[in-house]
């Protein structure tokens, strides 16, 4: 496991941030074409519920493509040495420690820098600003 001091966790946003804005962007994706492929919406059974209609013999859409894609940048960004928290919101945190205990600094995409931390037990909101070096 890496560990990160704020200087170091910043120096990798540069890095980072392109790799979160394009999970994101595929997570957006994602969440738009399970709405627009959601059968209920459409006036459809769910499914399992078997009525007399015609079916695409394709079946429902599953968009592995899109998924595995979301899985690489996961990996890819957990390669740096952080970890990916949120998805949704691009929540990412750094393993480091304060007063000789780990805790991770927390960076949101969108956010300038690492300028937040948090205890291993809690999360994002109960982060606070960081006062340690």
């Amino acid at each position: 496991m890496k560990w990160f001091s704020p200087e170091r966790a910043n120096a990798l946003i540069p890095k980072l941030a392109p790799l979160v804005d394009e999970l994101l962007a595929h997570r957006r994706e994602l969440a738009i074409k399970l709405l627009e492929n959601d059968p209920a919406l459409h006036g459809m059974p769910a499914p399992g519920v078997h009525l007399a209609r015609p079916r695409s013999p394709f079946g429902m859409p599953r968009f592995g493509d899109l998924k595995s894609e979301i899985v690489r940048l996961i990996h890819r960004i957990e390669s740096l040495g952080c970890i990916v928290k949120d998805i949704d919101l691009g929540l990412v945190d750094f393993p480091s420690f304060r007063e000789n205990v780990p805790v991770y600094l927390c960076w949101k995409a969108g956010e300038p820098e690492v300028s937040f931390w948090h205890t291993t037990d809690t999360g994002f909101q109960e982060r606070e600003p960081i006062d340690f070096v």
